[in-house]
């Protein structure tokens, strides 16, 4: 697809592989292995030699299209797509970390993430240390020489801080570092990290890449010499996407932009109303201007996303009254669908952290994290206003 081309056109228009009947829409491709014309096509493919599926665990056209559309997205060169968000987290660092590397990672990040980091890493002698989102200038205090990789989150989860993610690229190019991105809460429609100094970006397709809550899905793109040591412990170790979630995730990120458009819009109309409730104390959004990084959300993002955090007034009995009293919004844990949806991070997402390690990240008990979806946005604001009581 042409570079000339505008975002919207590259998400419709990049089609990787038709078959000989020239489908309108691409086609699914149900098979777990490919057939080779004769022993020389077969010794050729494995020793890639040519570039050509041999088998869906390595590669297949649906995942293909799926990779190239959100590379397209991102300016990346390439990446791999895995069956959730986690497993393209997890296969992202165990491919690329060896026993005795060092991590640096932004404190604020995803509850499963911190657990790698916490339970899991330590068993192979890999350590971290982390930055506070609101102290960049320390970075670089906890570089040691045995440190590897740069990671963060921006917009993150659950809180929607905004981190300065050219600033973070400064420092990772100065000391050598691979920069890493989970841009799953901002998407490539309104960020792309690559372009503030990012080496690698990491996606949860489950969230606004699919858009319905329908598949898990992850998908890590960037450089082509580091996707390529992602790929060949990933085609191994077996933690890539089906061409089923591969092709509804193609269709969906047709639609990314225009339903993005409508996300970001309702969510600042939401907050907007919430930051003048008399039972609210404090609303995080990164396009209002209250929030700590509105300048630095404003220069890298396009919009502020799907996601409104803020806490209710009366702690932890009145927010049990207040999602009880929810009557047309989801409880669910999940985020970036169509339906809108509300979470109590301390007692989901984030519940496996400690009141101490929550409280580290700004997981008040009180927090109220609400992905804002695509209802009429009176509606949505009529039940939170009712529930509010």
């Amino acid at each position: 697809m042409s570079d000339k081309n505008k975002f919207e056109t590259n998400a419709i228009r990049t089609q990787i592989e038709r078959s000989q009947f020239l489908e309108h829409s691409v086609p699914l491709y149900l098979t777990s292995s490919f057939v080779f014309e004769d022993a020389e096509d077969m010794r050729a493919s494995f020793a890639e030699e040519k570039d050509r599926p041999i088998y869906s665990r390595y590669a297949n056209p649906n995942t293909s299209e799926f990779i190239e559309k959100v590379c397209q997205m991102e300016g990346a060169e390439d990446g791999f797509a895995f069956a959730s968000g986690m497993a393209a987290v997890f296969s992202t660092f165990a491919a690329l970390l060896n026993s005795g590397d060092h991590v640096v990672s932004a404190r604020n990040i995803f509850g499963s993430t911190h657990s790698l980091f916490m339970n899991f890493f330590p068993k192979w002698n890999i350590s971290h240390s982390y930055f506070k989102i609101d102290g960049l200038e320390n970075i670089e205090n906890l570089i040691q020489p045995n440190t590897k990789i740069l990671y963060a989150e921006s917009p993150t989860n659950p809180g929607v801080d905004v981190l300065d993610l050219e600033k973070l690229g400064t420092i990772a190019k100065k000391h050598n570092l691979i920069f890493i991105v989970d841009n799953c809460f901002a998407t490539p429609y309104l960020q792309q990290p690559l372009k503030f100094g990012a080496d690698l970006v990491i996606h949860s397709g489950t969230k606004l890449m699919d858009g319905q809550g329908r598949v898990l899905a992850g998908i890590t793109v960037g450089g082509r010499e580091l996707i390529d040591t992602i790929y060949r412990f990933s085609r191994i170790t077996g933690p890539s996407l089906s061409p089923f979630n591969a092709w509804i995730l193609s269709k969906s990120l047709e639609t990314l932009a225009v339903r993005v458009d409508r996300h970001c819009e309702n969510a600042l109309k939401l907050a907007t109303f919430l930051e003048g409730h008399p039972k609210v104390q404090w609303v995080k959004y990164p396009f209002l201007k209250s929030h700590p990084a509105y300048a630095i959300a404003k220069k890298q993002m396009k919009a502020g996303g799907c996601v409104v955090a803020f806490e209710i007034r009366g702690g932890l009995a009145e927010g049990k009254r207040f999602f009880d009293a929810i009557k047309v919004l989801s409880l669910s844990a999940n985020l970036g669908d169509s339906r809108s949806i509300v979470t109590h991070p301390a007692s989901t997402t984030h519940s496996k952290l400690t009141s101490a390690e929550r409280a580290e990240t700004g997981i008040t008990d009180g927090m109220v994290r609400i992905s804002v979806g695509l209802e009429h946005i009176d509606d949505i604001i009529g039940d939170i206003n009712q529930a509010l009581g």
